[in-house]
């Protein structure tokens, strides 16, 4: 083989390992250094540690087998609680037929005024007294999915202000119309 050829024939064994290897180079890049954004489609946070009903202090039958959307309600519900329970009532709502699979549960730390409590049972609430247990778990108020093996499969934080209700509700009912279609169980 002459010079020139050689030369060649290395220059082609370049190329085609440079084919190869590259791709692999470059996504091994891509996933390390985070270039890509990944395919999140929830909109509340997933709940990474195992958090089960029973960790909570909450296996009462009557959350058994359904899917639930709990709201651990703060000291006091005020105005902007109410609006809270309003927007999870709405998402609920807007579940149309998938509505039987779901329950709403509020957990209340203290008493609620007679005329909450009345609009509430009104609406189908289901109201649980805050057992202790929940506090260690959650520090603030939360609305939690809880699939119906009991386990917590999402969280979503109230919104501070009354204009993101709105946009709160949409977004649980976005997850639980998606968690209801890809679901076999309750």
């Amino acid at each position: 083989m002459n010079d020139v050829s050689q030369k060649k024939s290395r220059r082609s064994m370049v190329m085609v390992l440079g084919a190869f290897i590259l791709p692999i180079v470059l996504a091994k890049l891509a996933l390390t250094q985070n270039w890509l954004d990944y395919g999140v489609t929830n909109k509340g946070t997933l709940v990474e540690n195992e958090l089960t009903l029973e960790k909570l202090g909450l296996s009462q039958p009557a959350l058994q087998k359904t899917w639930s959307i709990i709201y651990s309600l703060p000291q006091h519900c005020d105005d902007h609680c109410e609006q809270t329970l309003l927007s999870v009532n709405n998402s609920y709502i807007a579940l149309g037929r998938e509505m039987p699979r779901v329950k709403r549960v509020a957990l209340s730390p203290n008493p609620l005024s007679p005329q909450q409590t009345e609009r509430l049972i009104e609406n189908s609430w289901v109201i649980i007294s805050t057992p202790s247990l929940v506090d260690d778990f959650l520090s603030d108020t939360k609305v939690l999915v809880v699939d119906p093996l009991g386990n917590v499969v999402l969280s979503h934080k109230p919104p501070t202000n009354d204009d993101a209700q709105a946009m709160f509700g949409k977004e649980i009912l976005a997850d639980m119309k998606k968690l209801l279609k890809y679901s076999r169980v309750g």
